[in-house]
C-alpha cells in the first residue's frame, strides 16, 4: 500500500499530467483519453549575463510553466497486438503568447505494441535514451536537469523500437532522420541526408533501476558529431526515499568542441502530500571551466488535481565563484492544475 501511494505521489506531483487523464471513449477495444495541465508561476534570478556576454534582466516575472494539452488513443487489434497514437501540444498562457495559441507540438506519433514482440513507434516523441536512461533525473519542472533530455536527437522524423521486458531487461533502438528535402539550395547545409542512431538497455527489478545508452549526437541535431554515452540508475532505499546516480560523457570535436563529463547525484523524499528533491552535478568541460551545479524542489499536493511548487537551480555552486548565490540562483514558484 505504501509503495502504491509513493508511486502515485511522485507521478502526480513531479511530472505526468497523464495521471489525470479523462477517458472520452472506451468501447469495443478502442480508447480515447484527453489530458493536460495549466501551470502558472513566478520566476526570478538566474544568470545576469547571457552567452554573448551581454547584461540581461533577471528580475521576477509571471511565467507559464510548460502548460500542455494532449490526447492518447489505443485500439486492440487482437489479444496481443494494440495500435496506439499520441498527440500533445504545449501552449504559453502568459502575455507573451496570447496571440499565438499553441506554440509547440511535443508529441505526435503512432505505433504498435505487443507483449510478445515489443513496441515500434514513428513520428515525434521523447527520445528513447531519455525514456530508458536519463528519466530518473527528470524530476524538476524547469532548469534542474543537466543530463540530456527529451529532445535528444528525437522529436520528429523518428522511428524507435523497444523490446518487451524479459527478466527485468529492456533494450531499445531509435533512428532520427534529417532531410533537406523542400529547402532551397541556398538554405541547405550541404550535408544532405543524415541519420542519427541511439540505443541501449535498461534493467529494473524491485527497487533498483539502471540504464545505459549511446547516442550518435550529430551536428544537425545540435550535437558536436561525437558519440554521447550515459549510465544512470535509481534505487529506492525505502518507501519514502529514492536515490539516483548518473554519468554522461561525450568526446571533444576538433571542429565543434563540446566534450564533457558530467556526474550527478540526487534523491527524492516523500511524506504525506509532500515531495522534496535535491540534486548535485559536477561538469568537466574540455574547452571551458569545470562547474558544480545543484537543484532543489518542494512540492505539495493540495488535491489530486492541484499542486503548488518551489524550485531552486544554480548552474555553479556559490563556493566556487565570487558572486553571491542570490545573483545567480534561479527560482520558480507556482501552481498547477491537472486534468
Amino acid at each position: 500500500m505504501k509503495k502504491t501511494l509513493l508511486a502515485g505521489a511522485v507521478i502526480a506531483v513531479l511530472s505526468a499530467p497523464v495521471a489525470q487523464a479523462t477517458t472520452l471513449y472506451d468501447q469495443e477495444g478502442t480508447k480515447f483519453d484527453i489530458y493536460g495541465r495549466i501551470a502558472m508561476g513566478i520566476a526570478g534570478g538566474g544568470p545576469d549575463i547571457d552567452s554573448s556576454g551581454n547584461m540581461v534582466d533577471n528580475g521576477a516575472e509571471f511565467v507559464d510553466v510548460y502548460s500542455r494539452l494532449g490526447f492518447r488513443m489505443s485500439h486492440a487489434v487482437n489479444n496481443d497486438l494494440n495500435a496506439f497514437g499520441r498527440l500533445e501540444w504545449r501552449f504559453s498562457g502568459d502575455e507573451r503568447n496570447t496571440q499565438k495559441g499553441f506554440n509547440e507540438i511535443r508529441q505526435s506519433y503512432i505505433g504498435l505494441t505487443s507483449k510478445q514482440y515489443g513496441t515500434v513507434q514513428a513520428g515525434s516523441f521523447d527520445s528513447l535514451y531519455y525514456q530508458f536512461v536519463s528519466a530518473p533525473f527528470d524530476v524538476y519542472l524547469d532548469k534542474g536537469l543537466l543530463f540530456n533530455s527529451t529532445g535528444l536527437q528525437s522529436r520528429g522524423d523518428s522511428i524507435g523500437y523497444y523490446t518487451p521486458e524479459l527478466n527485468g531487461f529492456t533494450s531499445f533502438l531509435q533512428f532520427k532522420h534529417y532531410s533537406e528535402r523542400g529547402f532551397a539550395l541556398a538554405e541547405q547545409s550541404g550535408e544532405g541526408e543524415v541519420v542519427a542512431a541511439q540505443g541501449g538497455i535498461r534493467y529494473q527489478q524491485g527497487p533498483f533501476k539502471i540504464g545505459f545508452g549511446a547516442v550518435e549526437n550529430v551536428v544537425r541535431g545540435g550535437g558536436n558529431g561525437e558519440m554521447l554515452y550515459g549510465l544512470m540508475g535509481a534505487y529506492s532505499l525505502s518507501d519514502q526515499f529514492t536515490m539516483r546516480l548518473g554519468a554522461e560523457t561525450q568526446d571533444n570535436s576538433d571542429t565543434y568542441g563540446g566534450g564533457f563529463e558530467t556526474l550527478g547525484l540526487g534523491g527524492t523524499y516523500t511524506t504525506g502530500q509532500w515531495a522534496f528533491t535535491a540534486d548535485y552535478y559536477n561538469v568537466e568541460r574540455d574547452e571551458s571551466e569545470e562547474s558544480n551545479a545543484w537543484a532543489a524542489g518542494a512540492y505539495y499536493k493540495i488535491s489530486s488535481a492541484f499542486d503548488v511548487f518551489l524550485e531552486l537551480a544554480d548552474g555553479d555552486a556559490p563556493s566556487l565563484r565570487q558572486e553571491s548565490a542570490a545573483d545567480r540562483t534561479y527560482w520558480l514558484t507556482g501552481v498547477r492544475y491537472h486534468f
